[in-house]
């Protein structure tokens, strides 16, 4: 099998004229150059872009084309001998994009100034079939966000919490510069990124194409900064807590950037880094335990590029990412030192070479290394699992003791990737890639946790369930794409493209057996038995997309494709040692023979420029989700935890329906107000909205669900208004307003934790709705001049979350209780939060 892979791998690399550019992490400047008087194409114009090695001269019929640009604003000089030279301005790169650039040219038979024009966003990306949004590094200073993951609920079809179309947080990729940057045992972000090293940002919440895999719902890749023939520097601080009161997080956060040349014209630097403190919502009750502050993170970001020639560039890259948090619950507020510390360190390391080799063909080469470290807990050592923590009289509050539980994880991830691109007869952009990736797995988890009621009362008489484990593997991964787009005629796309994604677990998997009885009333026991070595796990996704004009101010876009996403490494890995499968000592046992989860998800999008300024689009999905994750318990049906020759294992069971509309209406290039508004309808039914469901549902004495119920993301109707004011006295005013209806939580009510208030009734999940939400965060924020050296400004900023102090509910118990019994007040979302801050940028 490996043979093979890798022999289809050395022949994709070795026939350039049908490969592309992987991952989109560069863009294509191309166009026209005319006579403004006649008409008559210009050939040998030259075209620039300034500052850089990169441009073209224009061919017999004017055109001109230039491949592999870093993203950007740069500005593009354009001459020709007899004519007047023209500058375009803030001509914008982005990846995987063609930006296409028109530019007349005037006779003069002396020399002139040179004419300064103005470059114009088009107002539809026809090249790009699938749903896709994209933020710039001045959108991302100017938003009312703290990390970049939060852009992600800005727009349709997502929430604040990051789940895109119906799907789980865990669905979504996140790539920095192509590479992926997932916690691959709990899923989601491994790492955090100074916003100062981000240049572009694009969401993709629907179609998108071969060439990105392992994701299910959505991908957000982020392009970084890197620097130039210009050294510049910045230096930004905010403070929530300079106004006094208990309406703050005594957050504070500091940030610096840097660029320039180390050798004019051909190796350059850029670094940032940042760091964040907080004593979190609930620093009243955490000072009383720790010093301040309870949660801080330090962030390093830097990249050492060198241009070896026009065609040859090679970027190399480091990025640390250290964060140490506390967590809080209310019901341990009067023994918060009882919780454990927890701390995460991320290291990557990559190397990125680009080679344009041909006119209308390059290559692009990355290698990284990527290593995370994760600890739950002080001291294994400490941990006594027969001295649970103590509970009040009333079973309410936890006075005495410490949660049981230590965790030491790591992850080793190395990555090659390797993808060729090539235009081909003008209208064919064929594309295709390869990626091999080793990992080096390991976990050591101490963890006991008592029987809980359904209604969250502890049962004190039952022993502890034990969920200790202790793994090392070492799977490995791979992929191939290829991808055609072909644009017949302006205006018109076609996108073929088909992906294969390979997992070998390298373990395997407990065999089961029934144990006999000769007792007709005994229940069904089972066993493991021995071990079978897991199988190799593939998959093909085959993705298409297409889009043409209807008229000349309208298209359509319609995508369909299969999506995958392999299960996260604790689910494969997790209790499998043989200690702790014949002893019964884990609550649940991973089963490395899962197979991938897989989506098959289609979308149908008009868009229409209404006038110069507004473009309207409405869009409907609908997507298929199956093999989702759940636990399924091989025990007695009257057992409650594993042990008695049985245990609870990882299984591919449930499945996931998510459908719905959105609707946009965008503003771009207006005098005073621009941004979108955004209306989604959208439904989100599954079998099971977490992988613990079979087992959780085992321990209060539930049946399996077997129909589909609303997840708990049900978002149905959400409007999002994201408004950008260029006010009075050059202040700049960002506007962000997220309304949606009422999530579901399950009502079965309890009158005293422990049963049920109607033991006759069904339990159904899901079965009610909380309240409706409503949130407005600001950013309002004014720049001045200071007139020093080649550029300066300082930029004044107040950031305020939750404008309105809207007491927005975030959970409600089984009785219909905000809170539970307690009135926990993290039953709300966090209430308003204002940050004061200021922003220096320098040229020199």
């Amino acid at each position: 099998m490996f043979i093979s892979f890798a022999m289809l791998i050395a022949g994709l690399l070795g026939f350039p004229s049908s490969l592309h550019g992987f991952m989109g992490t560069t863009g294509t400047l191309e166009g026209v150059v005319k006579d403004k008087a006649t008409g008559t194409p210009l050939m040998g114009a030259n075209v620039i872009i300034v500052g850089t090695p990169y441009g073209a001269a224009a061919d017999a019929s004017g055109k001109f084309i230039v491949y592999n640009i870093p993203p950007g604003l740069y500005t593009v000089r354009v001459q020709m001998l007899g004519y007047q030279t023209a500058l375009v301005q803030r001509v914008e790169i982005r990846p995987d994009y063609k930006t296409r650039l028109n530019v007349d040219l005037e006779q003069t038979s002396i020399e002139m100034d040179q004419v300064i024009i103005q470059a114009e966003r088009p107002p539809i990306e026809k090249e790009i079939t699938g749903t896709t949004y994209r933020f710039s590094s001045e959108d991302l200073k100017a938003l009312p966000v703290t990390t970049f993951k939060d852009v992600v609920g800005f727009k349709a079809g997502t929430t604040m919490e990051g789940n895109v179309r119906g799907g789980k947080t865990t669905e979504v990729s996140y790539l920095i510069d192509g590479i992926p940057v997932q916690d691959l045992i709990s899923g989601g972000l491994s790492s955090d990124l100074p916003t100062s090293s981000i240049v572009e940002m694009s969401i993709q919440t629907g179609g998108f194409d071969a060439e990105f895999g392992n994701a299910l719902s959505g991908v957000v890749n982020v392009i970084t900064r890197s620097g130039s023939n210009e050294y510049d520097a910045a230096f930004r601080i905010d403070r929530d807590n300079l106004f006094g009161g208990t309406q703050n997080n005594k957050e504070q956060e500091l940030e610096l950037s840097a660029g320039g040349p180390v050798l004019y014209d051909k190796m350059f630097y850029f670094v940032s880094a940042n760091y964040y403190s907080s004593g979190t919502r609930w620093w009243q009750d955490m000072d009383k335990f720790f010093g301040p502050p309870t949660d801080k993170s330090l962030n390093l970001f830097t990249k050492l590029d060198y241009q070896f020639t026009s065609d040859v560039r090679l970027s190399t890259q480091l990025l640390l990412s250290d964060k140490e948090w506390r967590d809080y619950e209310f019901s341990w507020r009067f023994n918060l030192d009882g919780l454990p510390i927890r701390d995460r360190k991320t290291t990557r390391i990559a190397a990125i070479l680009s080679h344009t080799f041909a006119e209308s063909s390059f290559y692009t080469i990355r290698l990284s290394h990527q290593s995370i470290s994760s600890l739950i807990g002080e001291s294994k050592e400490a941990i006594d699992p027969t001295d649970i923590y103590q509970y009040d009289f009333y079973l309410q509050y936890i006075i005495d003791g410490s949660r049981s539980m230590f965790s030491e994880s790591a992850q080793n991830t190395t990555t090659i990737k390797a993808d060729i691109t090539s235009q081909i007869a003008g209208y064919h952009v064929l594309k295709a890639g390869a990626e091999f990736n080793l990992y080096d797995v390991s976990a050591d988890v101490l963890k006991y946790e008592p029987r809980k009621t359904f209604f969250g009362k502890p049962i004190l008489t039952e022993p502890q369930l034990n969920f200790s484990t202790a793994y090392n593997y070492r799977p490995r991964s791979g992929s191939i794409y290829i991808q055609d787009k072909i644009e017949p005629e302006a205006g018109m796309i076609f996108s073929i493209g088909l992906r294969y994604d390979f997992l070998d677990p390298t373990a395997s998997r407990p065999a089961i057996e029934q144990i006999p009885s000769t007792n007709p009333n005994d229940t069904i026991k089972f066993r493991p038995v021995g071990f079978v070595k897991a199988k190799l796990k593939q998959q093909f996704s085959p993705r298409i997309g297409f889009a043409m004009p209807l008229a000349e101010d309208m298209f359509l876009f319609i995508n369909y494709g299969h999506y995958f996403q392999f299960p996260l490494f604790d689910y494969l890995y997790s209790g499998l040692d043989v200690v702790t499968l014949q002893r019964g000592a884990s609550a649940v046992v991973g089963n490395p023979d899962l197979e991938p989860e897989r989506t098959q998800a289609w979308e149908i999008s008009l868009r229409r420029v209404l006038n110069k300024e507004f473009v309207a689009s409405v869009t409907y999905f609908q997507k298929r989700t199956t093999n989702q994750i759940d636990t399924k318990t091989f025990v007695a049906i009257d057992s409650k935890a594993a042990g008695d020759f049985g245990f609870t294992e990882y299984v591919n069971n449930p499945s996931a329906e998510a459908s719905g509309f959105e609707f946009v209406l965008t503003r771009q290039g207006g005098v005073f107000l621009n941004g979108d508004v955004s209306y989604t309808f959208m439904k989100a039914e599954g079998l099971s909205d977490r992988a613990s469901q079979g087992l959780d549902y085992l321990q209060w004495g539930f049946q399996p669900v077997t129909s589909l119920f609303p997840l708990s993301w049900d978002q149905r109707h959400s409007v999002k208004v994201n408004l950008a004011f260029q006010l009075p006295f050059d202040i700049d005013a960002r506007l962000f307003w997220n309304f949606y209806t009422a999530r579901p939580y399950t009502y079965y009510p309890s009158r005293d934790g422990f049963t049920p208030l109607d033991p006759t009734r069904l339990f159904v999940p899901n079965n009610a709705r909380m309240q409706n939400f409503n949130n407005i965060d600001i950013r309002v924020q004014r720049a001045f001049d200071l007139g020093l050296m080649r550029s300066s400004s300082l930029i004044a900023y107040v950031d305020v979350r939750n404008l309105l102090h809207e007491r927005n509910v975030k959970w409600i118990d089984s009785s219909g209780r905000i809170g539970g019994e307690l009135g926990d007040p993290s039953a709300y979302f966090i209430g308003r939060r204002t940050k004061v801050g200021i922003r220096m940028e320098v040229g020199f």
